[in-house]
C-alpha cells in the first residue's frame, strides 16, 4: 500500500482546494480518531507513517493542523463540495 503526500500543514484557503479533495479519507480518519480518544502519537503513526520520537514537534504539527483542515471541512468545507455537484 502506497502512502498518500502530505504537507506539514494543509493548504488554508476559504474554499476546499485540491489538497482538501485528496486528503478526504484522511480527514475521515483524523476525525474518527479524535472521537474515540485515540493518542496522537499512535494516530500520526498509523495515518502519516511518522515516526514521533524523530521529530515529536513536526509530528504533533502534521496532526494539529491536519485534524483542524479536517474539523473545517465539517463545519465550513463541505458546502463547497456540495455546491460543485448540484450546478
Amino acid at each position: 500500500m502506497t502512502k498518500t503526500t502530505f504537507k506539514d500543514s494543509p493548504p488554508l484557503t476559504e474554499r476546499v482546494n485540491s489538497y482538501d479533495e485528496a486528503h478526504l479519507a484522511t480527514y475521515l480518519r483524523l476525525l474518527d480518531a479524535a472521537e474515540e480518544g485515540a493518542d496522537w502519537r499512535e494516530v500520526v503513526a498509523i495515518v502519516f507513517g511518522l515516526d514521533v520520537d524523530v521529530d515529536p514537534e513536526r509530528a504533533k504539527r502534521v496532526h494539529d493542523s491536519h485534524l483542524a483542515r479536517a474539523r473545517w471541512m465539517t463545519e465550513k468545507g463541505y458546502r463547497h463540495l456540495l455546491e460543485r455537484r448540484m450546478q
